[in-house]
């Protein structure tokens, strides 16, 4: 596996693979599936300083597998963001967004110089709170009414991780 940014050329090939999977999507996440609302996101991803957008690549030309996005980036002395991903449905299931988490989260600690990564994830959502589980977050806490999804304010649970727990754990 391997990461990299977003680019414009990915559109046909990552909303090709966002409508395949919308049923392992929906209720929880609404990626782009047209051309133009790829454009307007992979946009907001490249051009955006408090955004940054990986593609969750297989090496061996499998395409792209999935994508992590860390979101709401703050420097200074809060060093953190806030990530939210998916995996694609050919993908999934077999270990490789686990793969790709543990390098964006390396290279977020790392070259990054983050220090803290948080994830929201609803409580009905297992295969995100599995993948924060099995890639070293811990749960500290829960949020009702959260984030606004599908037409409602949607309850959610907090998990993060500190560079300090990556390099002890």
């Amino acid at each position: 596996m391997g990461i990299r940014h977003f680019t414009y050329e990915d559109g046909a090939e990552f909303t090709l693979r966002a409508r395949e999977s919308k049923d392992l999507h929906q209720p929880w996440l609404f990626p782009p599936a047209s051309g133009d609302a790829y454009t307007a996101y992979a946009g907001r991803l490249i051009q955006d300083p408090a955004k940054a957008g990986f593609l969750v690549c297989e090496v061996d030309g499998g395409g792209i597998a999935g994508f992590i996005n860390i979101n709401n980036i703050v420097q200074g002395g809060f060093q953190c963001g806030a990530l939210g991903y998916g995996a694609f449905a050919h993908a999934a299931g077999r270990g490789l967004m686990r793969e790709g988490m543990n390098l964006v989260v390396g290279h977020a600690f790392g070259p990054m110089r983050l220090h803290r990564l948080e994830i929201n994830a609803q409580p009905g959502n297992a295969g995100s709170i599995g993948l924060a589980r099995s890639c070293g977050f811990r749960l500290e806490g829960f949020s009702p009414n959260m984030i606004y999804i599908d037409g409602a304010w949607r309850d959610h649970e907090r998990w993060a991780i500190t560079a300090e727990m990556r390099t002890s754990g």
